[in-house]
């Protein structure tokens, strides 16, 4: 149920070229909660991991995300002080993956802060946060104020990485062949 999806809204952080990606399920997570344990039995294997951050009886949040790297973005001092900001207690990355999901099912409003989780350069989430109209040099996956070329090059390898995805299980791949392990030097990676 959940490949297609995950393969759209994921694949660059299969592919090891992203921290994390979010996207919404239809259902609540009483019809899915099984399925998210296979796919972290396998994901798990290769540096993964597959977490419900909120749910609803019609809709599911889900978080897929790589730890190593997540804890390597929240240790960037940028990354560190909007968190401490925003009242996280923890910089362990296991604990603001809870706070964030206590955060967003307790705000109506998205908490800006959630690009820290997925990868987002923190000076271009900074500033969004300080005054998301001033400075935007140019928009893709997010609002980017800082690197335009860098911001450009990395929305255009996003692209092609889920357009290979896609071709990839039109042809029959598994999604677990199409995860890269990026903790193995030696694991099969798709040509992007």
């Amino acid at each position: 149920m959940l490949k297609e999806e995950i393969v759209e809204y994921c694949a660059p952080t299969l592919a090891g070229i992203k921290t994390a990606n979010l996207f919404g399920v239809a259902g609540g997570l009483d019809e899915i909660a099984e399925e998210i344990k296979k796919l972290n039995q396998t994901f798990i294997k290769k540096g993964l991991r597959v977490i419900p951050v909120n749910c609803s009886n019609r809709k599911t949040l889900i978080y897929i995300y790589r730890p190593e790297r997540l804890k390597a973005d929240l240790e960037k001092k940028i990354a560190s002080d909007i968190l401490k900001d925003k009242g996280y207690s923890s910089l362990k990355p296991e604990c603001c993956v809870v706070q964030l999901a206590k955060r967003l099912s307790r705000n109506k409003d998205f908490p800006h802060e959630v690009g820290l989780f997925l990868g987002y350069p923190p000076a271009d989430v900074k500033s969004f946060m300080d005054n998301p109209c001033d400075g935007v040099k140019c928009t893709g996956c997010w609002k980017a104020y800082s690197d335009e070329k860098e911001a450009i090059k990395t929305f255009e390898k996003y692209k092609k990485c889920t357009s290979v995805y896609k071709n990839e299980i039109k042809k029959g791949k598994s999604l677990e062949s199409l995860i890269v392990d990026t903790r193995n030097q030696n694991d099969y990676q798709v040509a992007i």
